[in-house]
């Protein structure tokens, strides 16, 4: 039993229909975390507006993005988000061994140096940014401008809080949209297919 309701498609507003809508295109189902957003509008879509310039914005490429991802929400053993981002992940390239590999990165033949410096600033801003030493960020900018550090920071502190808010409410994987809910939206959808993306 969800502990704040999820709306469906019918009880929001056009502009959350509007998002709903491409989400539902897109993915083939509304996340639970955007179901359950959508109570306060004015949050969830300026959430969604912020999402979109982290994940689709700027000169880093989003795998890498989905990476730190992935990794943040390892630290803070978010299953909800996990799930979600780790498939994205798998879509852009990333393999499972490598996905498993994000639990000892500085340790793995994984990932570059610079894919390991992202990954340990996820760790670093997640579990204790107060000693991200100087040496440390040092390291960091020998790899990235600083455009592409406020990128990753973004990404980084984006699934902080969207870990610890689906964590509080134990959200749970979201399912397929209901037929009349793709219909509604104009979604034909495609037999034993189920969403694209789960989160």
């Amino acid at each position: 039993m969800p502990r704040i309701s999820r709306l469906k498609r019918a009880e929001v507003g056009p502009a959350s229909v509007a998002i709903y809508d491409r989400t539902l295109r897109d993915r083939g189902n509304v996340p639970n975390m955007f179901r359950t957003m959508a109570h306060r509008p004015e949050i969830f879509e300026t959430i969604i507006a912020h999402m979109d310039a982290v994940l689709n914005t700027g000169t880093l490429t989003k795998a890498l993005k989905e990476l730190v991802i992935v990794r943040t929400s390892q630290v803070n053993r978010t299953p909800y988000c996990l799930a979600s981002h780790s498939a994205i992940c798998k879509r852009l390239g990333w393999t499972d061994a490598q996905l498993q590999a994000l639990y000892d990165a500085e340790e793995s033949g994984e990932f570059s140096e610079r894919e390991r410096v992202a990954i340990h600033l996820a760790e670093a801003m997640t579990r204790d940014p107060h000693n991200f030493s100087d040496a440390q960020f040092a390291r960091l900018r020998s790899f990235y401008s600083e455009g592409e550090v406020v990128e990753l920071m973004a990404a980084i502190g984006l699934f902080n809080y969207f870990n610890r808010f689906n964590d509080l409410l134990q959200m749970e994987p979201t399912q397929p949209a209901p037929a009349e809910e793709l219909a509604e939206a104009g979604v034909v959808p495609v037999a034993g297919q189920g969403p694209a993306v789960q989160g």
